[in-house]
């Protein structure tokens, strides 16, 4: 396989520079980008290409330069892939997005397909011709991911230059947001204290360096945030960290005010992107970290050639990112006691309103985001809202706009699915609610009721240390899958402190790697239900792990602290259903929420709330 070492690469993102059938006014058509791109491919001599939804940090959300996917297929979703050939074109995505991906794509165009069903590498093997050279990015592609394909019995091309950003005329420029500090008051360590743990770890693995490309491991590391992408703080960037703790961050210098490099102190480095391959080519003769699945393999492409040994191993930032400090914990506490004012009054306001009808799927959503922006300490939304009504809320990641917005009618289900970024935690939180004034239909509340007896299943879990989040997943279904029903995403994903909302190395999922839950990571507990062109059920808390003090216990066992206070709609629950058990957890939750949250509403949001908030009859 050929191999594009020892190339330089564009600073961040920033575009390539066009070749001259590029030259042209830019494409302003799906056909006539495909047509573009499948030009450039022909000029560099390749016979298909795999454009991944991905930046060259592999996150995500990415900034409008790396959002090639969308520019290319129209599909916007978080999660996807597509593939080209000459004479075929493929995206695929997963179940969360499938139904989005049917509405925004033109099948005259391009294939739909569900991406464990019908794996690209596999699409391809079967549809490319025999000894097809099949092009990738070596940067927006993991090494481990590339294997699939190779496995696949494909011929993989590195390519230079990539072919989309040729044609792509009017791309955006890359980001430039400056980096800011995150505090000790939040963060709770300091950079060099995390900087010594890193590099002990190296040490304790005979391992020289490591490289870091996932800029939450970076913001964690450093104690810096920024605002490079939408929704999560992230300043975008690279770092090599040593097993003596010397760090080295390549970061666009514009991006880091004087305030911001002396907050990174003594023991950093700070050098533009492109002195990064560069300092790969130094790394001869070491052992270096490269994560296989979260890096792009270009880095290890680079350190081969440099004769250095590549050390596969995960991001050694992940675990102790994930397992936050007590200042984190106390943070995320606060962080979701300020959040729950804002969800209260917004659902006493959507009990109000629902059953007018004057509102829509926008207008809700606005109307959360208005009321969370008046808290303290408010940085932002952690996701785009899923403000559902009705059918669309049977699409998982909807996302509302113009053009798909509706009213939110009486009598209908509505799902709202949003969070926000404080400056001392992230935030997440789904509920389901029933719009009125009459009431709802007994199989809908029979679903919803099944879905809330996954809910609490998970967050009354007490297990094992050692258990990962595959093991846990099954305990949020066993209701639905009683009756032949199911939902295709996972449980729960992790959660960052003022970091991504998605945040690994754990997830609640049948799909997810075998890391075990450790003590101090924030989960989501989401067990949901989708009936198409109907509605969509999912009730969402956060989840903070803990040690459970088992009396009998021979080893040690873990348990969850519920985050999230608000309450769930009494109208959509079916009392009969629910064992003695799972309605003393929702009184109990209930109560807490009251007392918590009701002491910081005004006389009429705390009324509502305390009949929201009554015990089960």
């Amino acid at each position: 396989m050929s191999s594009t070492v020892g190339t330089a690469r564009p600073a961040d993102g920033a575009p390539a520079a066009a070749t001259p059938a590029a030259q042209v006014a830019a494409p302003q058509t799906a056909a006539s980008r495909l047509a573009a791109v499948r030009a450039q491919l022909a000029a560099q001599h390749l016979d298909g290409f795999i454009v991944p939804r991905a930046d060259e940090h592999l996150g995500e959300y990415v900034p409008p330069s790396a959002e090639r996917l969308a520019w290319l297929t129209g599909f916007t979703g978080s999660a996807g892939l597509a593939a080209v050939l000459p004479d075929r074109a493929a995206v695929f995505t997963d179940g969360r997005y499938v139904l989005q991906l049917a509405a925004q794509t033109d099948p005259a165009l391009w294939e739909r397909a569900h991406i464990t069903e019908t794996p690209p590498p596999t699409w391809l093997a079967r549809h490319a011709a025999p000894g097809a050279r099949i092009g990738y990015d070596p940067l927006l592609l993991s090494e481990e991911a590339l294997g699939r394909y190779i496995e696949a019995g494909l011929e993989m091309v590195p390519t230079e230059a990539n072919p989309l950003d040729a044609a792509w005329t009017d791309r955006p420029a890359p980001p430039t947001a400056p980096a800011t500090t995150q505090p000790l008051e939040h963060a709770g360590r300091s950079a060099a204290e995390k900087r010594a743990e890193i590099a002990a770890l190296l040490r304790e693995a005979k391992q020289d360096a490591a490289v870091l490309s996932d800029p939450a491991s970076i913001a964690w590391l450093l104690n810096i945030r920024g605002a490079d992408v939408p929704f999560t703080p992230f300043a975008l960037g690279f770092a090599l960290v040593h097993a003596d703790g010397a760090t080295d961050l390549f970061m666009d210098p514009v991006k880091l005010p004087a305030e911001t490099r002396a907050w990174i102190g003594n023991g950093v480095g700070i050098e533009p992107r492109a002195a990064l391959a560069p300092a790969l080519a130094k790394l001869g003769g070491q052992r270096v970290r490269v994560d296989p699945a979260g890096s792009p393999v270009w880095f290890a492409q680079q350190l081969r050639a440099a004769g250095a040994t590549v050390v596969a191993g995960p991001d050694p930032c992940l675990l102790p990112k994930a397992c936050k400090n007590p200042v984190e914990q106390q943070g995320a506490r606060a962080a979701h006691a300020r959040d729950a004012t804002a969800l209260c009054r917004f659902l006493r306001w959507l009990e109000e309103v629902g059953p007018t009808g004057q509102e829509s799927e926008l207008s809700a959503a606005d109307k959360l985001l208005t009321l969370r922006a008046a808290l303290p300490l408010f940085r932002g939304e952690s996701f785009p809202a899923i403000s559902g009504a009705g059918e669309h809320g049977a699409i998982i990641h909807y996302r509302v706009d113009a053009a798909s917005n509706r009213a939110i009618k009486p009598d209908e289900v509505y799902l709202i699915d949003s969070g926000a970024q404080f400056a001392d935690g992230t935030t997440d939180v789904t509920r389901t609610v029933w719009t009125g004034p009459g009431a709802p239909p007994p199989a809908l509340r029979e679903r919803v009721t099944r879905v809330l007896q996954g809910h609490i299943a998970i967050a009354t879990l007490v297990f094992p240390q050692g258990v990962a989040g595959a093991h846990l997943d099954a305990f949020a279904r066993r209701a639905l899958w009683q009756i032949g029903l199911d939902y295709d995403h996972g449980t729960g994903h992790g959660v960052g402190s003022y970091l991504s909302v998605h945040e690994g190395p754990v997830s609640l999922s049948r799909l997810a790697r075998p890391v075990p839950i450790a003590a101090g990571m924030i989960l989501s507990n989401e067990p949901g239900y989708y009936l198409p062109d109907a509605y969509g059920i999912r009730l969402e808390n956060l989840l903070l792990v803990q040690p459970a003090t088992l009396p009998d216990a021979s080893k040690p066992f873990l348990r969850f602290e519920t985050l999230t206070l608000a309450p769930f709609d009494r109208r959509l629950i079916d009392v009969a259903l629910l064992a003695p058990a799972e309605r003393a957890w929702l009184d109990a939750y209930h109560a807490r929420v009251l007392a918590e949250v009701g002491p910081n509403l005004d006389g009429a949001t705390a009324a509502w709330l305390r009949s929201a908030c009554a015990p089960l009859a």
